[in-house]
């Protein structure tokens, strides 16, 4: 009997601890206030003793290759903040296809409040004929094909989205492509919810994380119709990352619930193993690109840590979120070389200089 009570008194004494342990890793985890002041706590590279020798060669790159601004988290802390070519914290840039990533969040919060299936066929919110593809065709598209990149829809004749220039190509399901098509989730969302797309990411995603109240959202015309591009300060990004990071979670607010956002960066489909819902994957063993239906062997970027998940932008727009280092990196700017739509070779070098920081 004593050696049972022992052994009883054990397990509690483990449970309590390991339920401590829990509660640490929780408290290491930093959140900036959401009440709009500048303040955002930092850590130094020798706090980390990262290598102080690897950061000059680091901004001069980041430099040279038309940078507006750069920012390095590591438990929500800031470890390096730089603005270049005038470029400064209150500056407004477009996030271009990495605001993908903030559709799929919204969405996703859209589900968890019930006003939307994901599994559900786009014609259930917007009805019938939002594309020129048969009936029977369209009626295969799901929302979740919208956020795999798999609608089967052509993505070669450009940005527009519009129903005529929204055309049959494959099925929905047997054909990865990077198409605007996933654009249509936020006419869903509004349809859904009853609020425009503003309101309802204002109040459901941007204010509960303290993203600055003068981002908006550029939509497009012309050739462009229905492009949306998100505008923000880098911080504002940052912001995003952050939450990726830590699950959903705000400062003990669940934004998003974990059990989405995981599906989200996790592998979606079985033809590009590297996307998940409108977020970019590393460390998988092939991948697809825009504009193109072949597969590429490997990792995305092979200097960067496996489990690394990306929100990617044309002009190398970068929120990259690492958990095994609880890091998040932003890159705004200009494309580091010629135009590109998400990942370019300047991935590959970046990752080279940022992992001397660490290694």
């Amino acid at each position: 009997m004593k050696n049972i009570n022992f052994l009883l008194l054990a397990i509690v004494f483990l449970l309590l601890s390991c339920s401590k342990d829990n509660n640490a890793t929780v408290e290491t985890n930093y959140f900036p206030p959401i009440d709009g002041s500048s303040t955002w706590e930092t850590q130094s590279i020798a706090s980390l003793n990262w290598n102080q020798n690897a950061v000059q060669p680091l901004l001069d790159y980041l430099e040279l290759k038309n940078s507006k601004s750069f920012i390095i988290l590591v438990n929500g802390k800031i470890v390096m903040e730089n603005y270049f070519n005038g470029h400064t914290a209150t500056t407004l840039w477009k996030w271009n296809s990495a605001g993908k990533t903030l559709t799929s969040t919204v969405t996703g919060i859209a589900e968890q409040e019930g006003y939307i299936t994901t599994n559900n066929k786009v014609s259930d919110y917007l009805g019938t004929g939002w594309t020129s593809a048969p009936l029977a065709k369209e009626n295969l598209i799901t929302c979740k094909n919208l956020l795999m990149m798999n609608s089967g829809l052509d993505d070669s004749l450009g940005d527009e989205v519009s129903p005529s220039n929204l055309q049959y190509v494959s099925d929905s399901g047997t054909r990865w492509a990077y198409h605007n098509v996933y654009v249509k989730l936020q006419d869903v969302v509004e349809q859904a919810t009853g609020q425009s797309w503003n309101n309802y990411f204002n109040t459901k995603l941007r204010d509960k994380i303290g993203m600055s109240s003068n981002g908006f959202w550029y939509i497009g015309t012309g050739t462009n119709l229905g492009l949306k591009i998100y505008f923000s300060t880098t911080r504002s990004m940052a912001r995003f990352g952050l939450l990726a990071l830590n699950n959903g979670n705000w400062n003990g607010t669940q934004v998003i619930n974990s059990t989405y956002l995981n599906q989200a960066t996790s592998t979606s489909q079985n033809i590009n193993l590297s996307y998940g819902y409108l977020w970019w994957l590393n460390g998988k063993s092939s991948f697809h690109l825009p504009q193109t239906q072949l597969q590429f062997s490997g990792s995305l970027i092979s200097s960067a840590p496996t489990d690394m998940y990306m929100a990617l932008g044309k002009d190398d727009q970068k929120i990259y979120v690492i958990p095994s280092k609880k890091m998040v990196v932003i890159r705004m700017g200009d494309a580091a070389d010629s135009a590109n739509l998400a990942l370019s070779d300047f991935d590959e070098v970046l990752w080279q200089k940022i992992s001397a920081l660490y290694q």
